[in-house]
């Protein structure tokens, strides 16, 4: 009896559609995390306005009277 060799590679076409499907996934999300589904954020305007009141150094004392 004469051994078959013929192989037909059945077995990997479970594993191509695991593949293809998971890619399908990556591209998806992909598309929804670069591009949040197409939707645009709305744009802010920020005015912001810091009124602080002014700091000033102490005095610095006189010297007193020098002796020679």
């Amino acid at each position: 009896m004469a051994e078959n060799t013929n192989s037909s590679g059945g077995g990997n076409a479970g594993l191509a559609f695991i593949v293809g499907g998971l890619l399908v996934v990556v591209a998806v999300l992909a598309y929804f995390m670069f591009f949040r589904g197409g939707v645009e954020s709305p744009t802010k305007d920020i005015d912001v306005d810091v009124n602080l009141p002014r700091v000033e150094a102490p005095a610095v004392p006189s010297p007193g009277p020098t002796t020679n």
